[in-house]
């Protein structure tokens, strides 16, 4: 899946109005952004557009916006951070409509290195309708202001909207580039060499609370990996199909006979799947989350029917270490425990750390193991932070994005 896609570096923007589907859905509180990394990732590709000499218009989407359009999931927070950044005024066009007439004559009066910034798009409606709703007019709409298009926004690329897939539809029959931006590039680089061509051995680790999130990821690595390894809330759907006792650990009885076969498919490919040796215990969920806990370790199949499992233990922690150390790929998505209590983080800690002490090309597949690797400080030591939760899980289940297939062949 590494695509020969048409990047930022294969037409010149010069003179010409190019249209930047970015990633700005950032944290807010009151107001103001509370981790700029995905205001960060966007720089690059904007910078290169504006010193060639192109009209940028920014556009993105911000939270879910479940009950229409308001100012708390407004991008004007976003607008004042790239004016800093860029160091050069990103006029915000703050209209409802998002491509309508003060849009239209912003685009108009920009000068070459101009950059605006477009309202949410989520505030229209019809950003995630089907094409043959109302989809097909706002992506229209949209190229009408672009001569050139680039997709920039790999955490949006598993959704077909019409900023992310609709647009280039219209803008190529116009003649204009569908392009994607350096930081679409890093992630089919990375993700795409990392799962269809690796530098073995290969070990893929994946965590996280549900098997059901991770059904095809589990199916398609163990054919791709040479090690898989399962934490997390994930791992005692595993361990309950080992027919151990569990407790009142986080359970999916639907998935065990899923588990049963990927542990079967594993042996009969010669594959390593390494499962908990040991495990964190409580008497419960922290609550709040944070709150002190009293914990205690037990082998993996000594789980008491009173308690439950909430971290992997000391001696998983080496396990898991241990397949990582001889690696030269490792992907990584998902925790290995509750990272957000102190207690319970330890099993995420051990993880991190190790990859941060391995030679080998280390991806982290976005949402929580990317949130956890920041917040731990692991983030400088790893090769490549992804992005995007969902869209990372898609690739590594060997799914086509369309935000990346809608982009122009080289």
């Amino acid at each position: 899946m590494a695509l020969n896609k048409k990047s930022v570096d294969d037409f010149s923007a010069k003179g010409k109005r190019v249209l930047v589907r970015c990633d700005f859905n950032v944290p807010l509180k009151n107001g103001e952004i509370t981790d700029e990394t995905r205001i960060n990732a966007a720089l690059p590709t904007i910078n290169k557009l504006v010193a060639d000499g192109g009209k940028v218009i920014l556009c993105s989407h911000l939270g879910k916006v479940k009950n229409g359009p308001n100012e708390g999931e407004s991008l004007a927070p976003v607008a004042k951070r790239l004016t800093e950044k860029l160091g050069k005024e990103v006029k915000f066009i703050a209209d409802y409509n998002v491509t309508g007439a003060d849009a239209t004559a912003a685009v108009e009066a920009m000068a070459e290195g101009d950059v605006i910034l477009l309202q949410n798009t989520r505030f229209r409606g019809e950003e995630e309708t089907k094409p043959k709703n109302a989809g097909d007019a706002f992506a229209k709409e949209l190229a009408d202001l672009c001569d050139d298009y680039v997709c920039d926004a790999f955490g949006s690329a598993h959704r077909a909207h019409a900023s992310v897939a609709g647009v280039t539809r219209f803008v190529r029959e116009k003649g204009g580039n569908c392009a994607v931006g350096y930081l679409m590039k890093k992630e089919i680089d990375f993700l795409g060499n990392a799962v269809e061509n690796p530098v073995r051995p290969f070990v893929a680790i994946l965590g996280g609370a549900k098997v059901a999130d991770k059904l095809n990821v589990i199916n398609n690595l163990l054919e791709k990996c040479d090690t898989l390894i399962i934490g997390g809330g994930m791992a005692f759907t595993f361990l309950k199909a080992k027919g151990y006792e569990i407790g009142k650990s986080l359970v999916d009885d639907e998935k065990i006979d899923y588990c049963k076969e990927m542990m079967e498919k594993a042996e009969k490919l010669g594959k390593k799947l390494l499962l908990p040796v040991d495990t964190t215990i409580a008497a419960g969920f922290p609550d709040p989350i944070d709150a002190p806990i009293d914990v205690e370790f037990v082998d993996a199949d000594k789980i008491p029917a009173d308690k439950e499992g909430l971290d992997i233990g000391p001696k998983t922690q080496e396990l898991f270490a241990e397949a990582v150390k001889s690696a030269k790929t490792v992907v990584w998505n998902g925790p290995m425990g509750v990272f957000e209590n102190p207690t319970l983080a330890k099993g995420t800690i051990a993880v991190a750390k190790a990859l941060a002490e391995t030679e080998a090309t280390t991806i982290i597949g976005g949402g929580d193991s990317a949130a956890a690797v920041n917040q731990l400080g692991f983030a400088d030591k790893m090769s490549h932070i992804s992005t995007g939760g969902g869209a990372s899980l898609e690739f590594l289940e060997g799914k086509e994005l369309p935000g990346v297939v809608a982009a122009d062949d080289k």
